[in-house]
């Protein structure tokens, strides 16, 4: 939920926006039992967060959301997935009158580079919040953003624990007027502390091209610890931070969506 004024922006969407903090934190697929891998699998997963956060900006303006996905993966590396959140933003930031709940649907394909510790993804994602009217002449303010409805490709690299990943808007970013090319840099990495502990540092750095000012440009960190208590579940718990401006990503409400937080989230895949 970028806007003339803002929007967001997991993983991330939920975006599987899409990496160790997202919606509901850190994503675990549940662990199959020894035996030959299946040519296909298809795997869901249910959950809820206190406060969900895209790219450090408040999708529920600090209320909980509830989640869920559905994911088919290949043995050659191929996947599609689903994700799905109530949000608040389109409403209460874009000044719509409907858009109520967020659809990702995504695609794309990984693999390790052979004989290297290098692997690496890349897609395509949309960000849905079916009819929204956002964009809408005659709503006010909604009338005066684009629709809120976006695309990214997005590709990452992973060295051992550490990942770096690129998203790129194919349209205008989240009801952003003019800011198609909107760009999303991440740096994680995964430290396993042992014990089902994973502890994920992140900085990122988002710009939305074309907007007063360059206000709707910031960078955000977090840190989150994951605790996989197996069976599919897992929680988490993170610190996230922005330096994201006040004037543009202060809703129609008054409140500010880029605000420090302390993050917790459930999540079960089966």
């Amino acid at each position: 939920m970028v806007s003339n004024r803002l929007k967001n922006a997991f993983q991330h969407p939920l975006s599987k926006v899409v990496l160790p903090i997202v919606a509901l934190g850190f994503s675990l697929a549940v662990r199959a039992e020894e035996g030959p891998e299946p040519d296909t699998s298809l795997t869901y997963n249910v959950g809820a967060t206190s406060d969900y956060r895209v790219r450090g900006i408040a999708q529920t303006s600090g209320k909980p959301a509830i989640q869920g996905g559905i994911d088919f993966t290949t043995k050659s590396g191929g996947y599609l997935g689903t994700a799905f959140s109530n949000v608040k933003w389109v409403k209460e930031f874009n000044g719509a009158t409907k858009g109520d709940y967020e659809l990702d649907l995504y695609g794309g394909y990984r693999a390790q580079i052979t004989d290297t510790s290098f692997s690496y993804d890349v897609g395509l994602i949309t960000y849905r919040y079916p009819g929204n009217n956002s964009g809408v002449a005659g709503v006010f303010p909604a009338g005066t953003f684009a629709n809120a409805s976006t695309v990214e490709m997005y590709g990452n690299l992973t060295y051992t624990i550490y990942t770096f990943k690129y998203n790129r808007s194919l349209g205008n970013f989240l009801g952003n007027v003019n800011s198609s090319g909107s760009q999303y840099f991440d740096l994680s990495a995964a430290i396993d502390l042992t014990e089902g502990y994973t502890l994920i540092p992140h900085i990122g750095r988002q710009l939305i091209p074309n907007q007063a000012g360059n206000l709707g440009n910031y960078s955000d960190i977090s840190l989150t610890l994951s605790k996989d208590f197996g069976n599919g579940f897992v929680a988490t718990a993170a610190a996230i931070a922005t330096n994201a401006s006040k004037v543009f990503y202060t809703d129609t409400r008054n409140r500010y969506l880029a605000n420090s937080i302390l993050q917790v989230g459930v999540k079960y895949s089966f």
